[in-house]
C-alpha cells in the first residue's frame, strides 16, 4: 500500500476563530496535531478543503442559513478565509465545496488513483459536521481512511466522542487513531 494522504477539513477562521458562532473550543489543541501531521506527509500528499456558503437557497439549505443568518455572507468574507499558515501546509488548490461533506469528484481527482488505493487521514473541524459526513461517504465508497481522533476538532467535547464513535462502526473502512500512533506506524518497518 503506498503512503497516506493527508486530508484537512475546513481549517476557516469561522471554524477557528474565538468571535465565531461556531467556533470549536478544541481548535486550538488540534490545529497543533494537524501541523504536525502535514510536516510529516509533506505537501503533496497534503489536500485542504474549505466549506463555503455557496449551496443553492431553493434546497434545505435555504433554511440553514435562515438559521444561521450571520454565515449568509459571500464566500469571499473573510469568515471563510483559511486560519494562518494552512495554505503552506498543501502543494494543491483548496477542495472548496458548498456541502459538509467532502467527499465528491474534486477530492477524488486530487486524490487520482489513491482515493481508493491509498489510506487517507482524516483531521480538522468539525468532527460532528463536516469530518463525520466527509469520512461516511468517503467509506462507503471504498477509501481506507483514518480519523486522526486528536487533530480533529468538535463543537464541543460529547458530540465530538458521539461523533468519532459512530465513525468507530464503520470498520474496517475507517479507523481511529492518534496523531501519536500515526507517527509510530509510519516509523515502523512494512
Amino acid at each position: 500500500m503506498s503512503a497516506p494522504h493527508l486530508l484537512i477539513v475546513d481549517p476557516q477562521r469561522i471554524f477557528a476563530d474565538p468571535g465565531s458562532d461556531w467556533a470549536s473550543p478544541l481548535w486550538g489543541e488540534a490545529w497543533e496535531r494537524i501541523r504536525e501531521l502535514a510536516a510529516h506527509v509533506g505537501p503533496e500528499r497534503t489536500l485542504v478543503s474549505r466549506w463555503l456558503p455557496t449551496a443553492d437557497r431553493t434546497t434545505s439549505w435555504g433554511e440553514y442559513f435562515r438559521t444561521w443568518p450571520f454565515a449568509d455572507v459571500p464566500a469571499t468574507d473573510p469568515l471563510y478565509d483559511l486560519v494562518d499558515g494552512a495554505a503552506e501546509l498543501t502543494a494543491h488548490p483548496t477542495i472548496d465545496e458548498p456541502t459538509f461533506g467532502k467527499w465528491g469528484p474534486q477530492l477524488r481527482a486530487s486524490l487520482g488513483e489513491a482515493a481508493t488505493a491509498a489510506p487517507l487521514l482524516i483531521a480538522g473541524v468539525s468532527t460532528d459536521c463536516c469530518v463525520i459526513a466527509t469520512v461516511l461517504a468517503a467509506a462507503d465508497a471504498g477509501a481506507r481512511l483514518t480519523v486522526v481522533t486528536d487533530a480533529c476538532a468538535a463543537s464541543d467535547e460529547a458530540n465530538g466522542a458521539a461523533a468519532l464513535h459512530t465513525m468507530s462502526l464503520f470498520g474496517p473502512q475507517v479507523t481511529l487513531a492518534s496523531t501519536a500512533e500515526v507517527l509510530v506506524g509510519a516509523e515502523e518497518p512494512g
